[in-house]
């Protein structure tokens, strides 16, 4: 009997990075189904299968794999979190939330981390994977960046948070920078970015500025030759193209970003980044083998083999999870759901 699994989404970005996860279950003979308690619903595509509350609990999925920070307790089967994105340096990207059963993380970094709190909390598992998110993105790089295009594109991306979102600040110079023609520019945002700022720059559009809407942001990375953004970690996936990133005080500066303070400095650090001095790139290349070591597109099958692995050991962990009894109340209300808790 083929393996059951659904792949759980609160926002629609949950499609990107969930999608290489049902190619891989399909590929294994296994079914894949979907559940959303947020957008994304109606994104899905012919040949993909929605499920209720009622279906999913019926449909006794084997295992429940989702980039959310929570998951309902009442789902049968293993709770699996692959994050919606690399660490970029802010201040909660480790959420233990004690709802599931199995971390795979993307790299070194998050593994050190999640792993010293499993050590210590005793109620997760943890397993290196890499990112499944972009499986189709990795097996298509080569090992250098394209050279750069005649005129270069831009690509200019921001967090939603007001805190960390350059966004206002840089928005006169990109207004200006846009319209000398030297550069072609593609702006994108994170999906919960404050209307009015979205609007500000999709009024910004001309024959040289796109403002695009993909759900899927690393569509737009073959296109594009410098990245410029914030503190965001679409940034981190975009080093792995090995080309250069412009940010506005950035949380985690380091030598592989051109990091600037000052609005006046925006344009000379993309004059730069564009030049790709040879220090700038061995620097990038060196930060994005150790975020992401696995440039074979199979992380994917790697989160299956780490569930298939966790419930060969037993399927449980060392310590039961936290009751959590306020935070299964909100998910059961988010997704309308009162009756019988069900497995774990």
């Amino acid at each position: 009997m083929p393996k059951h699994y659904l792949l759980y989404g609160s926002e629609r970005y949950a499609l990107a990075i969930l999608r290489p996860i049902q190619a891989a279950i399909r590929a294994r003979g296994g079914e894949a189904a979907w559940f959303f308690d947020g957008p994304g619903a109606e994104d899905l595509e012919p040949g993909e299968t929605l499920l209720t509350v009622g279906q999913v609990r019926a449909w006794k999925p084997y295992a429940v794999i989702t980039s959310s920070n929570a998951v309902p307790h009442f789902f049968p089967g293993v709770k699996v979190e692959t994050f919606h994105g690399f660490d970029a340096g802010k201040p909660r990207h480790i959420y233990i939330r004690g709802l599931f059963d199995l971390y795979c993380t993307t790299g070194p970094r998050d593994t050190a981390a999640f792993g010293e709190l499993s050590r210590e909390l005793g109620h997760f598992a943890v397993s290196e994977t890499g990112f499944p998110k972009i499986d189709p993105f990795m097996a298509q790089l080569g090992d250098a960046p394209e050279p750069v295009r005649q005129p270069p594109v831009i690509l200019y991306h921001s967090t939603f948070s007001p805190s960390w979102s350059a966004a206002p600040i840089l928005h006169d110079e990109i207004a200006r920078l846009s319209r000398t023609g030297e550069w072609r520019w593609i702006v994108t945002f994170h999906p919960k970015m404050e209307p009015e700022t979205v609007a500000r720059y999709k009024a910004l559009q001309n024959e040289y500025l796109t403002f695009a809407e993909n759900d899927n942001i690393l569509d737009l990375f073959p296109q594009v030759d410098v990245m410029c953004s914030d503190t965001s970690s679409a940034l981190n996936e975009f080093l792995l193209t090995y080309k250069p990133v412009v940010t506005y005080k950035n949380r985690r500066p380091g030598p592989q970003l051109i990091d600037i303070d000052d609005p006046a400095q925006f344009e000379p650090a993309i004059r730069r980044a564009l030049s790709r001095p040879p220090e700038l790139m061995a620097a990038v290349r060196e930060f994005a083998d150790q975020l992401h070591p696995y440039r074979d597109g199979r992380s994917s099958e790697r989160v299956l083999n780490a569930i298939d692995a966790f419930v060969a050991a037993g399927g449980r962990n060392r310590k039961r999870k936290p009751l959590n009894l306020w935070r299964k109340l909100k998910i059961r209300q988010r997704v309308g759901y009162w009756g019988p808790a069900g497995w774990k």
